[in-house]
């Protein structure tokens, strides 16, 4: 009889191990986590923080848990290495972010490119003098020593202290000040609106550029670099564990029309409400989520 228990026992044990296997089968790979999906996001990069929100809302359609997770561009790319985030968005490659890039790709999945040429920039507003780089130099004392910068993580920071200024023969003269992206942009539209001269560190595409009036300066010795790619990348594995959802990111690009609209609703129609930015976006782009999920 005890035996007996003990096959009926393991009887129910297998089918119980089978019913839960059958039930937690997402369709993307194994294992009881394979509709949950973690994105990393830098805050105040507006076109990482657009794709991100799209993306979310097009998984999120398709049965998938995403959770976002806003870190520094540092402990973002040592996430993914880990395996504590599983997707970012806007990596820019092979330039922007090569310091990580050489420190963790070994550990990280590059899939692929959704925006092709997005350069880093140094802005000033159409109303100053300078044109060019090269005409920074002597004129320090009129701009306080300083070039607005953004975070101090990031590669744009790294690119205009250490390449852009050496370059141009202005490290005595200036400095790249670190803050946020969105202190460089509320500094940005403070001196526009009292005319005063300011000069700050951008990239392009940037919501900015539609919203202020600002234009680039020239850069004939190319010290900010080629324009780089904007990638999807992700933890290693990724593309084994979820093929399904690699084969949709693949097919994802944007335009400077789709990515500049997009930007707009969520910067500055929906500030802070990056869902509803998407919902408008999304009809008035109808056709956008067939063409990657179907």
């Amino acid at each position: 009889m005890r035996l007996k228990l003990r096959g009926l026992t393991v009887v129910a044990t297998a089918l119980a191990v089978a019913l839960s296997a059958a039930g937690c089968g997402g369709g993307s790979g194994s294992g009881g986590d394979d509709k949950k999906i973690t994105i990393g996001m830098v805050a105040g990069w507006a076109e990482g923080e657009a794709a991100t929100a799209l993306w979310k809302r097009l998984l999120t359609d398709k049965g998938y848990d995403v959770e976002v997770k806003t870190l520094d561009t540092g402990p973002l790319y040592t996430g993914m290495a880990r395996g504590d985030v599983d997707l970012f968005v806007d990596a820019w490659l092979p330039g922007t972010h090569e310091d990580y890039w050489k420190q963790y790709g070994d550990k990280l999945e590059k899939i692929s490119a959704w925006y092709d040429k997005a350069p880093l920039t140094i802005a000033v507003p159409d109303y100053s003098p300078l044109k060019s780089l090269t005409d920074l130099k002597g004129k320090g004392s009129q701009y306080g020593g300083k070039i607005i910068g953004i975070e101090k993580s990031s590669g744009l920071y790294r690119v205009a202290q250490q390449k852009m200024l050496p370059a141009y023969g202005l490290q005595d003269e200036y400095e790249v000040t670190t803050s946020s992206t969105a202190a460089m942009l509320s500094e940005l539209k403070k001196a526009i609106d009292a005319k005063k001269d300011i000069i700050v560190t951008l990239w392009r595409p940037h919501w900015a550029y539609a919203k202020f009036p600002i234009r680039d300066l020239e850069d004939p010795k190319g010290a900010m670099g080629q324009p780089d790619g904007i990638y999807t990348v992700a933890r290693e594995d990724f593309s084994k564990d979820q093929p399904e959802v690699t084969g949709w990111l693949k097919k994802f690009t944007m335009n400077d029309q789709q990515l500049g609209s997009l930007e707009d609703l969520m910067e500055n129609k929906y500030k802070g409400k990056p869902d509803q930015a998407v919902d408008e976006w999304l009809k008035s782009n109808p056709d956008f989520a067939k063409s990657i999920t179907g």
